[in-house]
């Protein structure tokens, strides 16, 4: 889930840097020193934006760096347990698929892809249902759903996050758009031959009062 918060850290400015313009440089410091990092919401900062200092820096003695107070916008990501997610196949392995998504990377192990045994084709890399023979590459775009998260705070993007896609209305996009096909036209289907059941079986009651007439 994608979120614009306001946040206010510190900021370290080395003094080779205190000769510059130094709007431009907490700027460019907050932006280096936050996006990517997880914080103890367990949210991770994607974008930082319109950062503002507040009141003046602090000098630590013996340091000779100014520590700023800043304030500034950031869009932030907190995947949560069962939320629905898009994201893209980035690599495939014989026991799944690495799916990104934002900032990071879910697995979708081999037993969660689809209904069906599932194959790998090793010189293609693919995975493919024995059945279905609908398969999944890297580039394919997927609706998955989160059933695991374990954030590793040193480093997010080696986080444990497990994914699902043998639910309703989840899996490949394009087998999601083949599935609402299908339903439609049996839909459809099903429409057109009410009429006709229903005319059958008033013949029918006409036919059963005749003869007991």
């Amino acid at each position: 889930m994608y979120m614009l918060t306001e946040a206010q850290r510190i900021v370290r400015i080395p003094p080779a840097e205190l000769g510059e313009d130094i709007a431009d440089v907490i700027d460019s410091l907050s932006c280096d020193t936050f996006e990517g990092k997880l914080e103890e919401d367990k949210s991770i900062a994607i974008l930082v934006r319109n950062v503002r200092p507040v009141g003046p820096g602090r000098i630590v003695h013996g340091d000779g760096a100014v520590y700023q107070t800043v304030k500034f916008e950031q869009i932030v990501f907190v995947p949560r347990d069962n939320e629905v997610i898009e994201g893209i196949v980035v690599e495939v392995l014989g026991f799944g698929a690495f799916v990104r998504f934002g900032p990071l990377d879910g697995l979708l192990h081999i037993s969660q892809i689809m209904d069906d045994r599932v194959d790998i084709d090793e010189v293609n890399q693919r995975l493919v249902g024995k059945e279905t023979g609908r398969y999944l590459a890297v580039g394919d775009v997927v609706r998955a759903r989160i059933v695991s998260v374990d954030l590793n705070e040193k480093n997010p993007q080696d986080s444990k996050i497990g994914l699902t896609m043998r639910q309703p209305g989840l899996g490949k996009l394009e087998w999601i758009d083949e599935d609402a096909r299908k339903h439609s036209n049996a839909d459809a289907e099903a429409g057109k031959e009410a009429p006709e059941e229903k005319e059958k079986k008033v013949h029918k009651d006409v036919k059963s009062k005749g003869s007991e007439a």
